[in-house]
């Protein structure tokens, strides 16, 4: 082998959420590329290279990583949650896909992360009791007529439906028009979690409703949580309140 690349997931924020694992491959990479608000969390050791781009660099980045691989460093490509849903992962091996040569010799490795919705799920409590899906509202590498149709069928099958990059200065209006989507298949009573900056000083969770969801404010930094059907929150005698999802088909 010549060098080594891995594609590390950072957490969603809190340094405890990092995996052990993930921390030593930071610690011990001769070069650590990724987006800017990724590698500005991380504090290099002496003589550690630390690149930074911009958020729709994901192939270049990707291909600066290989090339320096190849060299023989050891190389880490950072990524906020997990490297593996709607990260970094994908763009790297889309790198290879393009140019196989680029891999020759290098020693690729994925380290996991907690990704936002699981996050986002724990501090509600479960919601992800049952069977559930993930879908992106970016447009960026899909088509809106795409994402229309996930998210009708993903609510016909009844699926829990966490919302990746709901809404930016760019597309504010995409997470109403998800919820309009949502809205003509799902009940108006159907719960909505929104999960802001989890694990951050800065956090925020909401409960709403699909009736009341678009009078919510979100941004890149929030996970959108569409509940089932059977999706319920459960109340403690002392006032306290989650929302789950029940693990039997036979409790709905």
């Amino acid at each position: 082998m010549n060098g080594q690349l891995t594609i590390v997931g950072l957490g969603p924020g809190p340094k405890g959420w990092v995996t052990p694992a993930a921390t030593d491959v930071v610690g011990g990479a001769d070069v650590i590329l990724g987006y800017a608000p990724y590698v500005n969390r991380l504090t290099p050791r002496a003589g550690q290279i630390l690149e930074a781009s911009d958020n729709r660099e994901e192939l270049a980045r990707a291909e600066r990583a290989l090339e320096l691989a190849a060299s023989g460093r050891r190389v880490a490509i950072v990524s906020g949650g997990d490297p593996g849903v709607f990260a970094m992962a994908a763009a790297v091996y889309e790198a290879v896909e393009k140019n196989p040569a680029a891999a020759d010799g290098v020693d690729i490795r994925v380290e996991p992360g907690v990704t936002a919705m699981l996050a986002a799920a724990a501090r509600i409590g479960a919601p992800l009791g049952h069977d559930f899906c993930a879908i992106s509202l970016s447009d960026n590498l899909k088509s809106w007529a795409t994402i229309e149709k996930r998210l009708r069928l993903a609510a016909e099958a009844d699926f829990v439906i966490a919302l990746y990059n709901p809404a930016s200065k760019a597309r504010p209006q995409q997470i109403r028009s998800a919820f309009e989507i949502l809205g003509d298949v799902l009940p108006a009573e159907t719960l909505v979690v929104f999960a802001r900056a989890v694990g951050r000083p800065d956090e925020e969770i909401d409960i709403a409703t699909l009736a009341t969801a678009t009078d919510m404010a979100c941004d890149m930094r929030t996970l959108v949580m569409i509940g089932s059907r059977a999706t319920r929150t459960v109340q403690a005698s002392d006032g306290r309140a989650w929302v789950y999802t029940p693990r039997s088909e036979r409790e709905r």
